[in-house]
């Protein structure tokens, strides 16, 4: 299966968000899928509509803050035929966690995603046991 991530930093670029990515795709290929990487910020024209399976990895605005990137709305509006894909939502740092995760799956959900997992991830190496254990196969 072909998945993809989707790194939504809120700025241009973000080492944290890159390693996160890295080893969530280390994981997914561990299982034998493909898997690419793409950040927001910096590919705004990449189309979604090849992939199965997106997960969407995202940071708050500020750490007090429920907010998270305003792009992540536009890039999925732009991205091609999103509805009915599956999807999993990663939420890196913050304090207010559950305020940002529930902004963030708003987002995601009212493109037409059908959210399958969320998870609160802080360091690589949780991000690729997130993913080595990620059931993205179609489950008819």
């Amino acid at each position: 299966m072909k998945a993809c991530i989707i790194l939504c930093p809120k700025e241009n670029e973000s080492v944290r968000l890159a390693n996160i990515g890295a080893s969530l795709s280390q994981g997914l290929e561990s299982q034998g899928h493909q898997c690419d990487i793409v950040n927001i910020a910096v590919d705004t024209d990449k189309r979604l509509t090849l992939y199965d399976y997106l997960i969407v990895v995202a940071e708050p605005l500020s750490a007090f803050s429920k907010n998270v990137s305003p792009k992540i709305g536009k890039y999925f509006e732009n991205a091609g035929t999103v509805s009915g894909k599956r999807a999993a939502t990663i939420l890196v740092g913050g304090i207010r966690k559950s305020a940002a995760m529930s902004t963030l799956m708003r987002i995601v959900e009212s493109e037409g995603i059908i959210l399958k997992t969320s998870e609160f991830i802080s360091k690589p190496g949780e991000a690729k046991a997130f993913s080595s254990h990620l059931n993205i196969e179609r489950n008819y």
